[in-house]
């Protein structure tokens, strides 16, 4: 990874997720893996991804390591040691695949108490759970991950007589670190907008290459040029390219259509860079000039995106901005007359039905960050058992993409003009304490910026 390991970045985020842990139980311990090595097929494996949680808590990259924490109380306050269980130092297997830190090293590095190799974790474990009243880990992650903990627990029980007892209590840590990572620091941001920059590069490369007879995949790999030449270790996900009526399906892969003059061309696409995603969709004529519907739906969804904007600040809800986009959305589909005003009644009735849903599926927004779907409720958390779950309050810190779009079907019911027509818009913003900034409009989001970029190509 690119940057620098920050010590004490992460041993901060470790000891908040301590108190957390000690505020609600008075200590325990959280066991926290990541992800496993998958394979691909016979003799090659996916490459390779760390968990984001275990990531979050270490800035440690190589598989096949566990976090265990240790919280217990220093008088009033509480205290943790760290432990980390990493793949042990072996020759043969680093000049295969590359060298490993090893337990060793892994203290002074990673500003961890201490490390230990992988080999050690289930015997260690039966030792630091005695004794212990809650343990934190995932729950019903996985039937491995209960297995493991099945046996630690096994173990422990095994030493009862020895006046040793296993943990009562079983807690979900996400829980803990999620609420955390909702919120990103100045670290973080950072590292986001410098994704946003790259995937911005990114799409105004692929506008640029645009041309009548390419294949969506050409365009792909334009994308994934930029992403990687300019540092990015991968996609946040499997890119987006749909031509004409491609544009229309939510989670269309480039595949082989051919880019044709007159239609538009749909993409959503981001990297991914040192754990951190980017997520940005534009849609642009294939020709470089919008035709009338096109444009007229464009700008639709544009001044939707606007509003959804202008609502993206602290104290409004997580819905709101959905809700300002939804307006503008249906509002647009009743003068253009996709949606038949005599037959809806009004705007009010239109969005109570849902007579929208047919052209706009999905919603305004999501949370952003180590993960493109990222983690964090989306309702406010509950303190006293009758509160109503309200949806979420927007607070400094909190990153969503703002992502409205257009999506119509040949149907006998709509005007001929508008079929096959898609069309997203959607940028990443960060909020803070002015409303929210987008971090992601390096790339034209106008029509005739658009027009104009790809006419000085």
């Amino acid at each position: 990874m690119s940057h620098m390991h920050k010590t004490d970045l992460y041993q901060l985020r470790r000891n908040a997720l301590a108190k957390h842990i000690f505020n609600k139980t008075g200590g325990g311990i959280a066991v926290i893996a990541t992800a496993p090595e998958l394979a691909r097929n016979r003799d090659s494996d996916f490459p390779y991804r760390h968990d984001s949680d275990f990531f979050y808590l270490t800035g440690f990259e190589e598989p096949g390591a566990t976090l265990v924490m240790k919280v217990g109380a220093s008088g009033k306050s509480h205290q943790v040691e760290s432990h980390l269980f990493c793949r042990p130092k072996d020759l043969e297997r680093e000049i295969w695949d590359g060298i490993r830190l090893g337990p060793d090293a892994a203290p002074e590095v990673l500003g961890i108490e201490f490390a230990h190799s992988n080999h050690e974790l289930d015997q260690k474990l039966g030792e630091l759970l005695a004794d212990q009243d809650a343990i934190y880990v995932r729950l019903a992650e996985s039937a491995e991950e209960d297995r493991r903990i099945r046996h630690w627990m096994k173990q422990v029980r095994g030493q009862t007589r020895s006046g040793i007892n296993p943990p009562s209590e079983f807690h979900d840590v996400e829980v803990l670190i999620h609420e955390m990572r909702l919120f990103k620091d100045a670290h973080e941001i950072d590292i986001m907008r410098r994704a946003a920059a790259i995937s911005a590069r990114a799409h105004i490369r692929a506008m640029h290459a645009c041309k009548p007879g390419m294949r969506e995949y050409q365009l792909e790999a334009e994308l994934l040029h930029e992403f990687r030449n300019s540092g990015a270790q991968s996609v946040a996900y499997n890119s987006i390219v749909a031509g004409g009526a491609n544009s229309c399906i939510l989670h269309y892969r480039a595949g082989s259509t051919e880019l044709r003059s007159g239609e538009l061309c749909l993409i959503d696409a981001g990297c991914e860079l040192d754990g951190y995603a980017s997520d940005i969709t534009r849609a642009f004529p294939v020709n470089g000039k919008f035709t009338g519907p096109q444009r007229a739906l464009y700008n639709i969804t544009y001044a939707a995106q606007e509003a959804a904007i202008a609502a993206t600040k602290p104290g409004n809800t997580f819905m709101q901005p959905h809700d300002a986009a939804l307006k503008v959305l249906t509002q647009g589909l009743l003068d253009e007359k996709l949606i038949n005003l005599s037959e809806v009644g009004s705007l009010e009735n239109a969005i109570e039905t849902g007579a929208y849903r047919r052209f706009y599926m999905h919603r305004t927004s999501h949370w952003l960050g180590m993960d493109v779907h990222d983690v964090g409720s989306y309702r406010e958390p509950i303190t006293t058992p009758a509160e109503e779950k309200s949806w979420r309050i927007l607070k400094s810190g909190m990153v969503i993409t703002i992502e409205p779009g257009l999506y119509v079907r040949p149907a006998d019911d709509v005007n001929e003009a508008f079929w096959n027509i898609g069309i997203r818009i959607e940028d990443d913003a960060v909020i803070n304490d002015a409303g929210c900034e987008l971090i992601s409009r390096g790339v034209p989001v106008k029509a005739d910026e658009i027009e104009a970029l790809m006419k000085n190509r």
